[in-house]
């Protein structure tokens, strides 16, 4: 690392943390630390796209699945595979460590990750869950089950990164925006238009430091 910047900066990053910054701007730290801090302002902006489109989604599922199986804790008698059920025992093992009592279905449903609600979307579930159940939760949605499920796997992917304080600043991030806003259209078109009068995230965009490799 360069000098023009402060010790501290490669000291609190570090350097393997700080490398895709470098190799943007060719080793220049000056400008890689303000792409570093843009980095840092564009995944907070998408937090609140991606909030909506992870809360959307769980509780559009969790409802349609109530009707299906006729219970709050449809998890208990649906045919899950053998590591998504895993996913809900240890929810609610975890639940009921913490609080002494068993948990209720809507604690349980809180605490499953989006990863959970992405993968009932699944080639595997396709007679069992889509077909009877599933597709009900899209009610704004004409297409296929794989690629909407290709599309969120792609904004969970996204949505990780950001939550590990890794690099984006390399995607095409203005698709990424655009791809939340059609996901949440498959579900609640008046949620996408209260979101856009709020929505930060295309100033942020449009403050992206220049001259990035």
């Amino acid at each position: 690392m360069r000098t023009d910047v402060p010790g501290w900066i490669e000291r609190t990053i570090s350097e393997p943390r700080f490398a895709p910054y470098l190799a943007a701007f060719s080793g220049d730290s000056s400008p890689a630390w303000n792409l570093y801090q843009w980095n840092v302002e564009v995944s907070e902006a998408f937090y609140q796209p991606l909030h909506w489109l992870e809360i959307s989604l769980r509780n559009a599922e969790h409802r349609e699945l109530c009707e299906r199986f006729g219970r709050a804790d449809w998890w208990h008698v649906a045919p899950l595979q053998e590591h998504d059920a895993d996913k809900v025992l240890r929810v609610e093992s975890e639940l009921h460590r913490r609080n002494n009592r068993r948990p209720g279905a809507d604690n349980v449903v809180a605490e499953l990750s989006f990863g959970f609600w992405v993968s009932l979307l699944g080639r595997r579930y396709d007679r069992h869950l889509w077909v009877p159940a599933l597709h009900r939760a899209f009610p704004h949605y004409k297409g296929a089950r794989e690629p909407l499920r290709d599309n969120l796997q792609a904004m969970l992917l996204l949505r990780n990164r950001i939550m590990h304080h890794e690099p984006v600043h390399h995607r095409h991030l203005a698709a990424d925006h655009a791809k939340i806003y059609r996901l949440l259209g498959h579900v609640e078109p008046k949620l996408v238009t209260w979101l856009q009068t709020i929505d930060r995230l295309p100033g942020v965009l449009a403050r992206r430091p220049e001259g990035a490799r």
